[in-house]
């Protein structure tokens, strides 16, 4: 097979090694995952070592469709947002069996694979207006930057203020406050992967000066899948109540937009969207629709794309390639994954900031001087950080959208879907106040 025929490379302006270094970048940017993800479901009763090898494969496959089928730069592992919800509302605080919930998660997957196949999730995100997408785009950057700054502890909570500055004299904080003036310097210099070479810099400074520990050994065994496998499955009649069906709705909900979201964001950075429409978003949907299928048959909780997908896209990826490498590389995670100690949130932090700065300059092309418009966009930014969801912020700035515009004389130029997406945001709303 032609590689770079394949993948369109040419056309595309990029090359097999850009494409290899941005797959890297993508998979370092959210290798927290494997970290994260398990402590988190093992709370809610879950095998730790079943839920990492889980982690891993569901990340593998739901990235490999996305790069063979759809052929976009997006990563896909299991949300954060939505392994919180699981475990802790859905789990601890509902009192429902990590088994239920996992069907749950199937069945949502399910419900998307049918809505993507009919057509209906890519018809929806194409029918969003431009500036809305830009407004998506700009808050998913304003939001991964504030990740950045609070995982280093650059930004802290306080409780006087909500958030203050951190101790910038802390090792980890100090490290990633070098690791961002590196990545600026390098991308002010116009170093091809500046930001990848950013965080190789800082990972090695870190670990010169203790901050991060050697790893102790190479390879580790792979953990047993056994305790999670198939459980969404066999515990499949106890989902039909009217608690699930909440939990299941909101599945859908939260997995939905921040989906759109993401591959609109990601797709506009990488300078894919035509003619204000996402080219093969029906693959890419599929793409995520299967990713959570397979996921909740592995056992853990729902599988989504990665806005942290921007930072691959920010050094350069633009093909299919770009996310192939990346499962790639969470394979490999499979083995070796002691070395992956050394990619701690100081390490990653700087590159979530730049590439927040990066998604940013959307902000230009947004109409700021037509009310209608500056409003439900300036929500849209500004709720994803304050909320701390990608999801939420969506959900107010699209509900006030045909409210500016019905309210400026312009209902006519509101399609039909508006109206419906604001109804559903409306009820997403509630769903997440409950």
């Amino acid at each position: 097979m032609d590689i770079k025929k394949f993948f369109e490379l040419d056309q595309l302006g990029t090359t097999v090694r850009t494409e290899f270094v941005a797959g890297l970048t993508t998979f370092l940017s959210m290798a927290y995952i494997l970290f994260v993800n398990p402590p988190m479901l093992a709370a809610a009763g879950m095998d730790e070592g079943a839920v990492y090898t889980a982690t891993a494969l569901s990340a593998v496959i739901g990235t490999l469709v996305m790069g063979l089928y759809a052929k976009y730069p997006v990563a896909l592992a299991p949300g954060m947002g939505l392994n919180a919800f699981f475990a802790y509302t859905v789990v601890l605080g509902y009192g429902i069996e990590w088994q239920t919930a996992l069907s749950g998660v199937l069945v949502s997957g399910v419900i998307f694979t049918l809505l993507t196949l009919s057509g209906v999730r890519e018809k929806i995100i194409n029918t969003i207006p431009a500036t809305l997408k830009l407004a998506v785009g700009a808050g998913i950057g304003l939001f991964i930057a504030f990740i950045g700054f609070q995982n280093s502890g650059i930004i802290v909570a306080d409780p006087a203020t909500m958030v203050a500055l951190g101790d910038f004299t802390y090792g980890p904080t100090a490290l990633a406050i070098f690791g961002l003036v590196v990545t600026v310097v390098l991308i002010a210099l116009k170093i091809s992967g500046g930001v990848f070479y950013g965080m190789v810099i800082t990972a090695i400074v870190g670990i010169i000066f203790g901050e991060i520990s050697l790893p102790t050994s190479i390879f580790a065994a792979v953990p047993s899948l056994e305790p999670t496998f198939g459980a969404a499955i066999t515990s499949f009649p106890n989902i039909f109540t009217i608690q699930m069906l909440g939990v299941i709705l909101t599945f859908l909900f939260v997995d939905f937009f921040d989906t759109a979201g993401t591959l609109v964001a990601v797709a506009e950075k990488a300078g894919l969207m035509k003619n204000n429409k996402l080219p093969r978003a029906g693959k890419a949907l599929f793409a995520d629709a299967t990713a959570t299928v397979a996921g909740a048959l592995l056992g853990t909780s729902t599988t989504t794309s990665y806005v942290e997908s921007a930072t691959g896209v920010g050094v350069g990826g633009r093909s299919g390639l770009t996310s192939v490498f990346t499962a790639l590389f969470f394979g490999l995670a499979l083995f070796f994954s002691p070395l992956l100690s050394v990619v701690t949130s100081s390490v990653t932090a700087p590159a979530l900031i730049i590439v927040g700065v990066m998604m940013a300059s959307t902000l230009k092309e947004i109409e700021w001087n037509e009310f209608e418009i500056a409003v439900p966009a300036f929500l849209t930014i500004i709720i994803m950080p304050l909320a701390y969801s990608i999801a939420t912020g969506i959900a107010v700035g699209f509900t006030f959208y045909p409210i500016t515009m019905a309210a400026r004389g312009k209902a006519k130029e509101i399609h039909p879907l508006m109206w419906a997406l604001s109804v559903i945001f409306v009820l997403f709303l509630i769903f997440l106040a409950e």
